[in-house]
């Protein structure tokens, strides 16, 4: 098992920035991608960024890319999402999770944390 925990959410406005974290423990973190996904009132799942196992790789949701960074510092077990320029379209709770695969699937991810709303007012 691996227990994820997020944690940076909150209130902002448009145009500002915020961090998130994701705290890991549990099995071998580095065994895991990781990825962060979002989910907006009466909107599915979607995936928002993903890194893979050792950082070399990341991927981006075309809403996010030149304004979201992931990130993951394996020594500490834990990864971030910068989010800067936000949108009130951003707004969402915000999902961090892992599994074997850096994929945009969000059913391939085994562990899934307990969210952290981000809420962009205009």
């Amino acid at each position: 098992q691996v227990q994820l925990v997020e944690s940076g959410g909150g209130l902002v406005q448009a145009g500002g920035s915020l961090r998130l974290s994701c705290a890991a423990s549990g099995r071998t973190f580095t065994n895991y991608a990781m990825g962060w996904f979002r989910q907006a009132p009466g909107k599915e799942r979607e995936f928002v960024a993903g890194i893979s196992r050792s950082g070399g790789s990341t991927y981006y949701a075309d809403s996010v890319k030149g304004r979201f960074t992931i990130s993951r510092d394996n020594a500490k077990n834990t990864i971030h999402l910068q989010m800067n320029s936000l949108k009130p379209e951003d707004t969402a709770v915000y999902y961090c999770a892992g599994g074997r695969l850096l994929v945009v699937a969000g059913a391939s991810y085994d562990y899934w944390g307990q969210g952290t709303q981000v809420t962009v007012s205009s």
